[in-house]
Parts: structure tokens; C-alpha cells; sequence
């Protein structure tokens, strides 16, 4: 990828997420059992950080949100492989998690199957599997209930 004409950088890939969250210590056992995470660090002052390493991005978790607070982001996206929907969505019932939409859409890579679940905290998170065609690929044919994927 190359830079806009004139921007000292070009963007590479999400590189981190900060969730503010009700129970630190349960979000962190959430997403290191969910996504097999590992802590990267954590840290106590200038805030009370944990940083979890998934893959090649860090998920930050801080603590601080409370009940009834409204969302705090919409939702962040995770690539993830292989893609097995079925398997994907039992592991985030087993991890307590609230699986969502289940559709083909548009990510970073091109178009691809993705999950939206809710997390412990009510956070919406994706999951997004490798890409099936690329943005400018025709679109697939009408499903037989006649909806059809992609955002």
C-alpha cells in the first residue's frame, strides 16, 4: 500500500483497541480464553492498563466503565483463520459471550465471513475470517430467502 500524495505514512493494519470495562479481570479471562490473547504488559500508573497481544494487534483493556454508561465504541474487528462459523459461535457461548450477526462483508482484506457477538461487557465485536473476493469482485447471487451479504 502506498502513501496519499503528501501523508508522512501509510496505514498498515489495526494496531490496537482500548475497551473501557466494568471487571478487568473478568474481560481479560473473556478474550485470553476466546481468542487464545496473551498479556503483552501491564501497567498500574499513568493508568491501570492490561494489554493483551492477539496476533498482530493489541487489545487494551482499561478499567472504568459502569453499569448503564452508554457504548463506547460501536465495535472492533479481529481476523481471524480458519473460519468455521459454526465452531466460532459455539466458543463464544462457551466463553459467555452473546453470538450476533453472521454475514459476508466488507474488512480490511476484502470481503469475507464475519461474526458480531456481545462480550461480557455488552461490547460488539467482530470476527472476520479470510477474504472470499475483493471489492471490486461481483457480488454474490441472492441468498434463497432472498437477502444478500456485504456492508
Amino acid at each position: 500500500m502506498t502513501a496519499t500524495p503528501g501523508a508522512p505514512m501509510r496505514p498498515l493494519r489495526l494496531d490496537h483497541v482500548v475497551l473501557k470495562v466494568s471487571d478487568l479481570a473478568r474481560a481479560e479471562a473473556f478474550y485470553s480464553r476466546l481468542l487464545d490473547a496473551s498479556v503483552e504488559r501491564r501497567l498500574q500508573t499513568p493508568v491501570v492498563l492490561v494489554q493483551l497481544r492477539i496476533g498482530e494487534s493489541l487489545l487494551d483493556l482499561v478499567p472504568g466503565r459502569k453499569p448503564g454508561d452508554g457504548e463506547n465504541m460501536d465495535h472492533f474487528c479481529i481476523r481471524v483463520e480458519p473460519f468455521d462459523a459454526e465452531a466460532i459461535q459455539a466458543h463464544i457461548r462457551a466463553c459467555g459471550g452473546t453470538p450476533e450477526r453472521h454475514a459476508e462483508l466488507y474488512g480490511a482484506d476484502g470481503y469475507g465471513w464475519s461474526i458480531y457477538f456481545r462480550d461480557p461487557d455488552g461490547n460488539r465485536v467482530e470476527l472476520k475470517g479470510p477474504p472470499t473476493r475483493q471489492l471490486n469482485d461481483p457480488a454474490p447471487a441472492p441468498q434463497t430467502d432472498g437477502s444478500t451479504s456485504g456492508r
